[in-house]
């Protein structure tokens, strides 16, 4: 059975690691592009826990045994398709321990070796956590700007183009506002989006700059390392800006038109606004979102939401930065693609 370290599994080439925990471990944190292939279920991992305490490791392995043995077969044959697919496998569990260790085993057993992580997940995360910040290069590109004004869509013609994005808001799982989860499910753990902006900034790693949003530390439920911070505050500093309506569209677009025919929608609707109507002094216009809401009139409660809530905030976010300032109409994304390269050229940052 071949061993290796974290360090060792990033040197790999076509490497999938292979997630043998339960699935509800899974879903809390993984190595990104992880296959979970689980030894036990949610709920068989309880009993074996409880048996555990009850009875003593002798009854719970036993009961391990009953459990694994009528699915070796299957696990070992998904796995090992992975390989017949041009990967290279990896197994780990959460530190290296019995599970990753017993897969392993069958595979040996089965005429099939491949490695086992040393340390599991768990060394991994303590990899990552010593690594980012000397990844995160000295010089960034921060694009600012209202809600709207699409930083988002400029990023990926920007990504698309081959320049070095670092999307901070796909990786937390969260657009950055009250109603920033919609469609994006229950957003990342801090445990993913650390994995993930690790994996992020080796990808673009060579680069003397990466180009980001300017968001705010904690986005959703996640906090940004304190060093990619300190990049962006003394960044090349691009505020976008764009009509009202084209504002008003694009929101339209990603926040609603994909999801306004489910039926957790106008609820969940409903109960983000109660954050925003308690600070929003004007009684008049809590009772006209109010009365957007439930008359389903999005496009209104969009252009109110924009005009009382989310611009009277966003001047008083520039005072975080330092420097210039360069501005970029973008109500034509591509365009606003092309201004802000410009700008990275002009000020003498190294253009792929």
């Amino acid at each position: 059975m071949r061993e290796i370290t974290v360090e060792q599994y990033i040197q790999m080439d076509k490497a999938v690691p292979v997630d043998v925990r339960s699935p509800i471990e899974f879903e809390e944190c993984s190595i990104p592009g992880a296959v979970n292939v689980p030894l036990f279920t949610n709920e068989e991992r309880v009993e074996i826990g409880t048996l555990y305490k009850k009875e003593g490791s002798d009854a719970a392995k036993w009961r391990a045994m009953e459990m694994v043995s009528p699915k070796i077969p299957s696990m070992l044959g998904k796995i090992r398709d992975l390989k017949n697919e041009g990967y290279q496998p990896v197994i780990y569990c959460w530190r290296g321990g019995m599970r990753s260790k017993s897969v392993a085993t069958f595979l040996t057993y089965a005429g099939v070796s491949f490695p086992r992580l040393v340390g599991g997940y768990r060394a991994y995360r303590q990899y990552i956590l010593e690594n980012t910040a000397g990844l995160i290069p000295d010089q960034s590109v921060v694009l600012h700007g209202m809600t709207g004004v699409g930083k988002t869509d400029v990023l990926k013609v920007l990504n698309e183009r081959g320049y070095p994005v670092i999307d901070l808001e796909e990786m937390a799982g969260h657009r950055g506002s009250i109603f920033g989860s919609f469609g994006m499910g229950d957003g990342s753990t801090q445990k993913t989006f650390d994995a993930l902006l690790y994996q992020a900034l080796s990808e673009v790693k060579g680069s003397s700059y990466i180009i980001m949003e300017a968001e705010s530390k904690r986005i959703g439920k996640v906090v940004q390392p304190d060093e990619l911070l300190d990049t962006k505050k003394t960044g090349i500093h691009i505020d976008m800006f764009a009509g009202m309506e084209s504002r008003v569209q694009r929101i339209l677009r990603d926040y609603v038109e994909p999801y306004k025919q489910e039926e957790w929608f106008k609820p969940k609707v409903s109960e983000s606004l109660v954050f925003i109507k308690k600070r929003l002094k004007d009684p008049e216009i809590r009772a006209q979102l109010e009365e957007a809401v439930e008359k389903e009139n999005y496009e209104l409660l969009i252009k109110l939401l924009l005009e009382h809530y989310y611009d009277p905030r966003y001047a008083f976010k520039q005072h975080d930065y330092e420097g210039q300032f360069h501005h970029v109409h973008a109500d034509d994304v591509e365009a606003a693609a092309e201004a802000v390269i410009k700008i990275i050229e002009t000020q003498n940052a190294p253009v792929l």
